[in-house]
């Protein structure tokens, strides 16, 4: 069985033939959200549907991190080592303190309550940079059904000083951001309005200034079969993103480098292990790893 498609030579040495993509952990409703914490040595996701976030930690296995967890989807850690997370149910992005006390980062924006946020990441200047689509606010499948009162954003808050700006506003549903290495471009996925059979579903490309300024916004990459749900980046700026068949590789230029083959359709992934050098991918029910020969971008 091969878990790879090379499309360009240069995938083949990213991957290696006698590393296989190996299930973890299994029997969940729908996975999101996964973060590594070196220092705890596990992998945290989310199980949205079952309001709960799991934790894997090898040689011992599964168990449940938090629950309820406000039917939590996306995650990341700061430069202090905090969890960051998306919550559908409360509709509103926090912080898990080293205490484990809670604190809230955002959840309405002029006065009115954000949407569901989904994936979220830190900038090194400690900026939260998060992403407020309305998956979980139109069914009671990942959240609780709602009222819309914004639109479908990307969102910048600066806990230092407390400003909180709508950066991206043209988009019919972002989802999956990710910084490039050095933080001048940003990629933001749009998958799309729920429901609508002709949703838009690409990643797009910004340039980033020394302010945190956004410009450009091109279509960067196509995803297909299905969409960029979620991705992260290796030291190299190639862009590791969820896919309907399993992960797809997309060099700094858009161009599909390769596939990790994976049964199930993925969600998110993130880099963990002890070189930052195995891909775990949260797909469907389950959650599976493979090892590389490429490092993430180095986080907390």
């Amino acid at each position: 069985m091969s878990f790879f498609e090379v499309v360009e030579p240069v995938f083949s040495s990213y991957v290696m033939g006698n590393a296989p993509v190996k299930q973890i952990a299994t029997g969940f409703d729908w996975t999101e959200g996964p973060v590594w914490f070196g220092d705890a040595n596990c992998l945290l996701f989310s199980d949205i549907p079952n309001n709960r976030i799991m934790r894997w930690t090898p040689d011992v296995g599964t168990s449940t991190y938090r629950t309820p967890s406000n039917y939590a989807n996306g995650h990341t850690r700061d430069f202090q080592g905090r969890l960051i997370s998306c919550e559908h149910g409360t509709r509103r992005v926090t912080r898990t303190e080293h205490d484990g006390s809670i604190t809230v980062i955002a959840d309405r924006f002029e006065g009115k309550r954000l949407n569901s946020p989904n994936d979220v990441v830190v900038k090194s200047d400690g900026t939260i940079w998060f992403s407020d689509p309305h998956y979980g606010i139109k069914t009671d499948y990942e959240g609780f059904r709602g009222e819309q009162e914004l639109p479908c954003n990307v969102y910048r808050v600066d806990p230092a000083n407390g400003s909180f700006a709508a950066v991206l506003t043209d988009f019919d549903c972002p989802n999956g951001l990710a910084f490039s290495p050095d933080e001048k471009r940003l990629y933001v996925a749009d998958t799309g309005i729920m429901f609508d059979a002709n949703a838009k579903q690409h990643i797009r490309a910004f340039d980033v200034d020394g302010n945190g300024r956004l410009s450009g916004g091109d279509v960067f990459h196509v995803i297909g079969p299905g969409a960029a749900d979620g991705f992260r980046l290796d030291t190299d700026g190639n862009i590791w993103s969820s896919a309907g068949d399993g992960v797809h590789c997309i060099d700094p230029g858009g161009a599909l480098l390769g596939k990790i083959l994976v049964p199930e359709m993925v969600s998110n992934v993130c880099f963990g292990g002890r070189a930052k050098h195995q891909l775990y991918m949260t797909a469907t029910t389950s959650v599976y790893r493979i090892v590389l020969n490429r490092q993430g971008v180095q986080k907390p």
